[in-house]
């Protein structure tokens, strides 16, 4: 019998029947590279690349002069993750050691980076997101204080894909971060007391908050999780100073819930016309229809704009929802003040493959066509890098990083992908190989930019799968996908990629070859030097330039985290990151996930199946340094 609040996460993750390891199911065979399109098959641009007209790099509105510390996941507005520190080198990061270990007291995947501001570190948890503050002054780095949210249990039956939280932000002497259970809330920095605490998602139509939570320009922005039951996406916006809603704009629906008027001003003809949030649906079928916004959302001060991407729509039966099914898997750019639309690009309409459009976009000045562009850099979980331009939400260039057949290319006069009717799924029938996966070439986990190489750092997937349409009907707060997914690894039977991505030149510049997914983020730094997680729990740093290994170190359980650099009060570079595998690729080993079962935790146990003889569960903030 399934004990009672669990019974919606065993339909999406699996029974959880705990087996031995030699119990696992074998990791099925790699799916060929004659089954995938080659770069020069796909990839697109409206021109040949121009690298001699201009140095690529953010501006120094968005991205400004480095002070040493952490102060939001992304480091600065144009989330390139990107430290100026020079003292850990490709030359000495072998002798990198830790410097100090604090245990987090929850064994789930951890996917938040640690905060650093006026020498205190702060981490927030996975369920039941306790926050910690670290005294880097002292020895040690001795607890300061702790604040325990307590959200509501039953939160945890609803969580798609893990308990996670992808971690907080420190502005205004406030620590501001999410709750699974749909809280908003601010802590003074000195006390660890709540200045305020907003209550935005409902549990009990499955709504979490698992996102990691933007500041900027006087507001909070937060949007939601919860599209796999069938819940409507939206962004809010808070007042950073009480908590009070200002506005909330849905991904779905009649242009005035949108917030779709007058200084809407989209690129492409198929995103122009009236209501098409409710007429690119069935009838009521966008009531229900996801494009949640659990990814990163980024501001430009120069633009005065907001940037964000939404989910995928539901169900995953594309069969039971014909249409573009806007304002889905796309790219949305609002004035924060208002959040009106200015425009928006739709990476995958009627997407079929679960394709969020929730990653993360870099913003750079880059050249393009003879002169310098505003761009943002999103790496897509349909398998492309787009560079797009950020004043009009035009595609410059489209070109594939990690393995693509599900689709031909994008068609740059019209902005559509082309869909390759091979991969389309249907009712009664089993789609074979399709690449990439459900998770995508790449999920959630950011990239990181250094303006030293020009290069971008993409932790990604090698994966693709088998798929199933099947009928399902919504019914609140319970599971709502219709689809049977069989994950694989893609070619090579690599699992995982490190790629250095050139967006100039609109190729790899080097590709880091792992076992399994990588499902951290990167963070790169002026010593050009990479740092990132792996899931069977090593910490490596790879040369930014070359790709060459330089050190790695063992830790105590898988790395889904984001890793940080910062500079402490002892004057010195520090290096941090939390451990604790989990999340959608690591429910095997935190869930617990029946190992046996190739379509639990949506399909990604058949990939992973092998990975509980790796690592185990943990939770652990690591900080490293040279030593002195």
């Amino acid at each position: 019998m399934i004990p009672p609040g669990k019974w919606v996460r065993t339909l999406l993750w699996g029974l959880g029947v705990v087996t031995p390891l030699a119990a696992a199911q074998s990791v099925p065979p790699a799916v060929p590279a004659t089954e995938i399109f080659s770069a020069a098959q796909i990839g697109h641009a409206l021109s040949p690349p121009t690298p001699t007209v201009g140095r690529t790099e953010p501006s120094t509105a968005n991205a400004p002069l480095d002070d040493g510390q952490w102060t939001m996941p992304s480091k600065n507005y144009a989330s390139t993750r990107f430290s100026s520190l020079t003292e850990i080198t490709a030359q000495n990061v072998a002798h990198l050691a830790p410097e100090f270990q604090f245990s987090l007291g929850v064994n789930k995947g951890q996917e938040a980076a640690p905060i650093v501001a006026d020498n205190v570190l702060y981490v927030v948890t996975a369920y039941p997101n306790y926050v910690y503050a670290l005294d880097l002054t002292q020895p040690g780095a001795p607890l300061k204080w702790k604040f325990a949210p307590t959200p509501l249990p039953a939160s945890q039956g609803v969580a798609c894909c893990d308990v996670v939280n992808r971690g907080g932000t420190v502005d205004q002497g406030k620590f501001i971060f999410n709750t699974l259970d749909g809280q908003t809330i601010a802590l003074d920095v000195k006390t660890g007391k709540p200045i305020w605490r907003t209550r935005l998602g409902n549990i009990n139509i499955g709504e979490t908050l698992t996102m990691a939570p933007l500041v900027a320009a006087g507001k909070v922005f937060v949007g939601n999780s919860g599209g796999e039951l069938g819940v409507r996406g939206w962004l809010a916006a808070l007042n950073e100073d009480n908590g009070e809603l200002i506005w909330r704009a849905y991904n779905t629906g009649p242009d005035a819930d949108v917030k779709i008027g007058t200084d809407f001003h989209p690129f492409y003809a198929d995103d122009k016309g009236t209501n098409l949030g409710v007429s690119s649906w069935p009838a009521g079928a966008w009531k229900i229809g996801g494009g949640n916004v659990w990814g990163w959302v980024t501001y430009d001060p120069e633009l005065d704009a907001l940037y964000y991407g939404s989910g995928n729509p539901g169900p995953w039966n594309a069969d039971q929802r014909p249409g573009d099914n806007k304002w889905t898997t796309g790219i949305f750019a609002r004035d924060p003040a208002t959040g009106n639309a200015r425009w928006y690009y739709q990476m995958n309409p009627h997407d079929e493959h679960d394709y969020d459009g929730v990653n993360e976009q870099i913003l750079l000045d880059m050249p393009f066509g003879g002169t310098m562009h505003k761009v943002l850099v999103h790496m897509d979980r349909n398998g492309y890098v787009y560079v797009i331009d950020r004043h009009t939400g035009q595609v410059l260039s489209a070109d594939p990083y990690g393995p693509v057949n599900s689709s031909k290319g994008v068609d740059l006069a019209s902005g559509r992908l082309i869909v390759n009717p091979d991969k389309e799924t249907k009712v009664g029938r089993e789609v074979h190989d399709i690449c990439p996966t459900a998770s995508g070439a790449k999920d959630w986990n950011p990239s990181s930019f250094s303006p030293d190489t020009g290069l971008i750092y993409i932790p990604h997937e090698n994966m693709c799968m088998d798929w199933t349409n099947v009928q399902v009907s919504y019914i609140v707060g319970t599971p709502y996908v219709g689809a049977s997914v069989h994950m694989k690894p893609g070619p090579g039977g690599n699992r995982g990629e490190l790629t250095a991505w050139d967006p100039v030149n609109r190729r790899a510049a080097w590709v880091v070859k792992e076992n399994f997914p990588i499902w951290s983020g990167t963070v790169v730094t002026a010593g050009n030097v990479v740092f990132y997680g792996t899931l069977d729990g090593w910490f490596k740093a790879v040369d930014a330039r070359s790709g060459a290994a330089l050190w790695k170190y063992k830790v105590d359980s898988g790395i889904v985290g984001q890793p940080i650099s910062f500079r402490g009060p002892d004057g010195h570079q520090h290096i941090a990151v939390l451990t604790g595998v989990g999340g959608w690729s690591g429910a095997v080993v935190s869930g617990p996930v029946d190992p046996r079962d190739g379509s639990a935790a949506l399909g990604m146990v058949n990939v992973m199946s092998d990975l509980p003889h790796y690592t185990t569960a943990g939770g652990t903030l690591y900080v490293f340094a040279l030593p002195r």
